[in-house]
């Protein structure tokens, strides 16, 4: 085993190495950072450094902690390896970056180690060693959100409901049980449980997303909440109007995008649903981070999801618009074909009428017994009540159809 002396020499080492890597290529800050992790962890050292940033794009410092960590959490997924984190955090991070690194390694290596959760015992256990010790408030948030990462990721609302709220781990972590983020996935977990109404869900998304100290996470839990919730009036609105807002904020991240995609997906706006989704997969493409090819996975199901959507609805607005055209048709048909009756009533009446006065004429002409004065009377009168029975009929046929074509418009 190195002497103290030996391990300081190697600790300087490394931290002239990250310090290099500063203002590099992506790539190259990476590679670096991954293979100091990578020493540390063999040799059972823990990275000796101060982190001020939780950005993994400029940060060696930050890259290489999150590298050694997540082996660790590999090795051993339990609580005691997120106490020593959480011990690790209080230590060698500055105040201001301090929230958001925790929030980073509990949430994301709970979700890569979500196929070991503790059982309740193991978390009570926990409870009862943090009672007494030294920052124990801060240690069992970070074992509760640890915990929590993995329930989340298992979509195992209920569960996740009780650990934040009714365990002995969250009575230990005390005033931070109002944290934005326990707030956050306390709202995830209302939204997806059948348990609990909307209401109260909204009501805890409300309070974390107002926060003074609303972090990025909180925004993607509180979104992540919104997407996966039981459906309820309005969902797809509040998703789009929230997501929005985290797009204005951090427009280069591509799990907003990605959230906002879905908000357009279920209020049915495909097009702009398949330009958001889009983006995300753009952007994802220039972040190197862990899950990229598990994320990718999942944006582009969601873009044959919404190519799908798009398409049946295309479909049915076609097959409506031919419905209208063809409901059209019809009714000119009809209407072609009551105007022909009416029409052949007409034609009938008037012809009717014709015939009557013309057999009539001829038999007023063919008497000899009446002189001419009166047998032009007679064919006067004829013709006069044979036009008055043909307008009665023509003027009741039109009256008639007339209030039939206004009761059915």
């Amino acid at each position: 085993m190195d002497t103290p002396a030996a391990q300081e020499r190697t600790h300087e080492r490394f931290r002239d190495r990250l310090a290099a890597a500063a203002g590099t290529e992506a790539a190259d800050l990476e590679r670096v950072a991954e293979q100091v992790a990578l020493h540390l962890h063999e040799n059972g050292q823990e990275p000796d450094f101060e982190v001020r940033t939780a950005d993994f794009a400029t940060d060696p410092f930050f890259v290489c902690a999150d590298r050694y960590w997540r082996r660790r959490f590999a090795d051993s997924p339990s609580t005691d390896t997120a106490s020593a984190c959480a011990r690790w955090i209080a230590r060698h991070t500055t105040p201001g970056c301090r929230s958001a690194v925790r929030e980073q390694w509990t949430l994301g290596n709970g979700f890569i180690n979500r196929s070991h959760v503790e059982s309740r015992e193991q978390l009570d256990e926990a409870a009862r060693d943090l009672v007494g010790a030294p920052e124990a408030a801060d240690t069992a948030l970070t074992v509760l959100l640890y915990h929590a990462g993995k329930l989340r990721a298992n979509f195992a609302f209920d569960d996740l409901n009780a650990v934040l709220t009714t365990s002995a781990l969250a009575a230990v972590a005390g005033r931070h049980r109002d944290e934005p983020v326990i707030l956050a996935l306390r709202a995830f977990a209302a939204f997806g449980s059948r348990a609990l109404t909307t209401e109260h869900a909204r009501g805890l998304l409300e309070r974390a997303w107002e926060a003074a100290h609303r972090s990025r996470h909180v925004m993607d839990v509180c979104l992540n909440g919104l997407a996966f919730s039981v459906p309820f009036d309005g969902q797809g609105e509040l998703l789009r109007r929230l997501a929005r807002e985290a797009v204005d904020a951090h427009p280069e991240n591509h799990m907003f995008r990605f959230r906002l995609a879905t908000a357009h997906h279920l209020c049915a706006d495909h097009d702009e649903a398949l330009a958001h989704v889009d983006a995300a997969l753009a952007l994802l493409a220039h972040h190197g981070t862990f899950s990229r090819e598990l994320l990718m996975e999942q944006y582009l199901v969601k873009r044959d999801a919404i190519q799908e959507a798009r398409l049946r609805a295309a479909r049915e607005a076609e097959h409506e618009a031919r419905w209208r055209r063809q409901e059209a048709a019809n009714a000119d048909l009809e209407r072609t074909v009551h105007s022909s009756s009416v029409r052949a009533v007409e034609l009938v009446a008037v012809f009717t009428s014709a015939i009557a006065f013309a057999v009539g004429s001829l038999q007023v002409t063919l008497s000899g017994t009446l002189k001419l004065r009166e047998r032009l009377w007679l064919l006067t009168a004829l013709g006069a009540v044979l036009s008055v029975f043909a307008l009665i009929v023509v003027g009741g046929t039109w009256l008639i159809t007339r209030r039939r074509s206004r009761g059915g418009n």
